[in-house]
């Protein structure tokens, strides 16, 4: 990890914003680049100066979008069977596939918002919205929207907390945490908003 951390400092010291745009759109599609090891960096420098603060939250979440996208165009045009006859050469399993999109049919369009805010299911939400043809609008704002979140969220940890791996991994998690519990409570508000409408509806 310590490794890790280094090289990706060094990488984004080198490439600068079009790294942390590259990188984070790669996350964001099927290539497994956890965001956890990108945005840290990226905070630790913008707290030695090194970057904008800023410019590097809208790079990473300028970058998300568009690895969303891929995955949305991919599902679209490949449909369902050839997605999961060449998913798993990219780490998109069935088993995987079949739980982000029982998620997606669940929870409807506010799924590709909550998504990014989850671990595994923010790489592969954009696939069953893809497949669904979702409105453009709706799905790059949700994804703009869940993205911005996260991405500011850990390029926050990266600038209080500096290079320190243990601390950097530990608050991340902790954050994930939260996201989480926020992401619980907004189903159900939601779920709970939706029956009533259903309900206002057929009274009517």
């Amino acid at each position: 990890m310590h490794e890790l951390i280094t090289w990706l400092v060094d990488t984004i010291g080198v490439l600068g914003y079009p790294g942390i745009f590259i990188l984070m759109a790669m996350e964001s599609s099927v290539i497994p680049i956890p965001s956890e090891v990108v945005m840290p960096p990226a905070g630790y420098l913008a707290q030695q100066g090194q970057m904008n603060l800023w410019m590097a939250i809208l790079c990473g979440t300028a970058g998300s979008l568009v690895g969303a996208y891929a995955n949305y165009f991919a599902a679209h045009y490949l449909g369902r069977p050839l997605l999961l006859k060449y998913g798993k050469y990219v780490w998109i399993t069935e088993e995987k596939f079949a739980k982000v999109e029982t998620f997606f049919h669940k929870h409807g369009e506010i799924s590709t918002f909550i998504g990014r805010l989850l671990p595994v299911v923010r790489h592969l939400i954009s696939l069953p919205a893809g497949l669904a043809g979702m409105n453009h609008l709706k799905f790059s704002l949700y994804t703009l929207l869940g993205a911005g979140i996260w991405v500011t969220i850990l390029t926050w940890i990266g600038y209080f907390i500096g290079q320190n791996q243990e601390l950097i991994m530990k608050y991340s998690h902790q954050a994930l945490l939260g996201v989480v519990a926020f992401s619980i409570i907004l189903i159900a508000v939601y779920v709970r908003r939706h029956r009533k409408k259903s309900v206002s509806s057929r009274a009517m």
